[in-house]
């Protein structure tokens, strides 16, 4: 790619659009699984160019906004302690837990720094070495290699006041979660380009065989995501069940396989719960028992407690792809960004949050 104009130009996401109205005969329903593509969606207005007989679905493809509630309220936790410096990505500080959100913690006089990288957190730790920093950790496996990163470092250089709060998650269980449901509604998958650019897409094989659906692994600008319901309404209407690779210009086959390599060493696979989901099997990312000592939830004695988030909050049926955000009775209305009752109202990636600020 030279420029990102190549893929918002005009004259070809229409010929993209026009050609999906050519091919459709009959009604289809297809899920994007990652958050960047459903703002894009929303903000330039793709779903309007697509034909009536095409259905977009918005799923669980917001790692800020799946993230268990019982884990934020660690989060808070754990500013309550005067030695504990807590570094998170800017989006997690107004997903709100059952008592507030890290925001107001901050206000409450906990030391909350926002960071960029795991590894910005590992030199605040380096500086300021009599104090506990803490991590947390969230995303699905594109951010997975750097927070493992991290750990690999703190281990190697011998770095003893760091730690991490995880909660990574994998997109493939969730997929399987969905398409086993007894209310599945998708018909076709377009997976995230920069999940895939990490681990590939072999993974994805067994589910577009095993479940009869087709997969595209698609990138995030118009062009991008209308080449990629293209190619899986072509899919549909051939009776055709595979994966194919829009985003050839970043993701290969095998994806990145060093960064693969560190994901392992460093983590395990666990069970792990979904925020308006619930657990889903082998769907989370842990620390290694290898790297244990690097485990915040361990050093601080943290009791994970179940909780729920607001009844009135229809995120969960959102983030299955069963409702849309203008279809919550609360949406714009007893739920903004300024208050939210869930976590896809105030995420860079919450299909709320794009459906208010393009749509509202």
């Amino acid at each position: 790619m030279k420029y990102i104009d190549e893929y918002r130009e005009a004259e070809a996401a229409r010929g993209f659009a026009d050609a999906i109205t050519h091919l459709v005969t009959q009604p289809w329903t297809v899920m994007e699984i990652c958050g960047g593509q459903t703002h894009a969606i929303v903000k330039f207005g793709i779903d309007a160019l697509l034909p009536k007989e095409i259905t977009l679905l918005h799923g669980p493809g917001c790692p800020v906004c799946v993230t268990p509630v019982e884990l934020i309220d660690m989060a808070i936790e754990l500013t309550t302690r005067p030695d504990v410096v807590l570094c998170s990505f800017g989006d997690m500080l107004r997903v709100p837990g059952t008592s507030g959100d890290l925001l107001s913690a901050n206000a409450r006089g906990g030391d909350i720094r926002i960071v960029y990288s795991p590894l910005d957190a590992l030199q605040i730790a380096k500086a300021n070495p009599a104090r506990e920093i803490v991590f947390f950790a969230v995303g699905f496996e594109t951010t997975a290699p750097a927070t493992a990163m991290a750990v690999y470092q703190a281990d190697q250089q011998g770095i003893k006041n760091f730690s991490m709060l995880v909660s990574h998650v994998l997109v493939p269980p969730a997929m399987e979660a969905i398409l086993s449901s007894p209310n599945r509604l998708v018909q076709g998958f377009l997976a995230a380009g920069h999940v895939c650019t990490v681990m590939g897409y072999t993974e994805y094989e067994p589910i577009a065989v095993r479940y009869r659906v087709p997969i595209v692994v698609t990138g995030f600008e118009p062009v991008d995501i209308l080449q990629g319901i293209y190619l899986c309404i072509k899919q549909l209407e051939e009776g055709r069940c595979e994966v194919e690779n829009q985003y050839t210009r970043s993701v290969r086959r095998e994806g990145n396989l060093p960064a693969q390599q560190l994901i392992r060493e460093v983590f395990q696979i666990v069970p792990r719960r979904w925020r308006g989901v619930g657990e889903i099997p082998q769907s989370g990312l842990a620390l290694s028992d290898r790297h244990a000592a690097f485990d915040a939830a361990r050093r601080f004695r943290l009791e994970e407690r179940e909780a729920e988030a607001s009844s009135e909050c229809l995120s969960g049926l959102i983030l299955q792809g069963l409702k849309k955000p203008n279809e919550c009775p609360a949406f714009g209305i007893r739920c903004t960004p300024e208050h939210p009752l869930g976590a896809t109202m105030v995420s860079s990636e919450g299909a709320c949050a794009a459906y208010y600020r393009y749509r509202a």
